[in-house]
């Protein structure tokens, strides 16, 4: 009599994998929507900035250091990374 087969807990390694790539997924898409929304209030800063109102321009540029260019560096080693990722597995016979 054979013993059945083993019912994987939720913290097996698989289970596991696929919960941290769902995590890193749903960030990245944060930070799309972060680095968009940035974009457009560049935008809309640099046309108020036109009419003399600074304020939107001046608080982008304090938050440019800390927040925006962190997120576009995460979003383009994410880029990278996924190019290279994938033309690796092109790559690997089969």
């Amino acid at each position: 009599m054979s013993a059945p087969n083993p019912v994987p807990s939720p913290s097996s390694p698989p289970e596991r994998l696929h919960q941290i790539r769902q995590l890193v997924d749903r960030l990245l898409v944060a930070d799309v929507f972060l680095v968009l929304g940035g974009a457009l209030w560049f935008a809309v800063a640099v046309l108020l900035h036109g009419w003399h109102r600074d304020g939107a321009l001046l608080l982008f540029q304090r938050l440019w250091q800390p927040l925006f260019t962190p997120a576009i560096s995460v979003l383009m080693a994410a880029a990278l990374i996924s190019g290279a990722l994938g033309w690796w597995q092109r790559r690997a016979p089969r």
